[in-house]
Formats: C-alpha cells, sequence, structure tokens
C-alpha cells in the first residue's frame, strides 16, 4: 500500500474529476490531441522541405548573347573635292 496502489490512484481520479469536470478534462485532452497532430505536421512539413530543397538543381545559366554586329558603312562614292 504504497503511493503506487489502485485504491490511491482512484481517490486521486475523483478529486481530478471534482475540481474540474468531465467537460473541462475532455477538452483538456481534445488540446492535447491537436497539439500532437500538429505536431507531427510539422515534423513531415520539416522532412518534405528538406527533401524538395536535396532535389532542387541549380539554374541553367542563360545562354551568352550574341556579340553584336557591327554595321560597317557601305563604300559610297568618292566625289573630287578638288573641283578638278
Amino acid at each position: 500500500m504504497g503511493f503506487g496502489s489502485l485504491w490511491h490512484w482512484i481517490i486521486v481520479l475523483l478529486i481530478v474529476l471534482v475540481l474540474f469536470g468531465r467537460g473541462r478534462i475532455a477538452e483538456m485532452m481534445g488540446d492535447f490531441g491537436k497539439g500532437i497532430s500538429s505536431f507531427k505536421k510539422g515534423l513531415n512539413e520539416t522532412e518534405e522541405t528538406a527533401a524538395n530543397a536535396a532535389r532542387i538543381e541549380p539554374p541553367v545559366a542563360a545562354p551568352a548573347p550574341a556579340p553584336a554586329s557591327v554595321e560597317t558603312p557601305a563604300p559610297s562614292e568618292k566625289t573630287d573635292t578638288t573641283g578638278a
């Protein structure tokens, strides 16, 4: 008959039910379950993010632009400016 006896736990459970009521305990357990679900979802998202980061390929370098063509002026007829 120590701290872990069955009667001890039954009495503790009854006191907790009287103090908090069934509704409050059910609400706390529901919140606890939601917290665990949220934690598991966060772990899965972290794993997916890490997997996606490992799969990301480096960006492909864009092809270098073609050098601009330098247009040479069309040969014009040379006119004699000497007046002769």
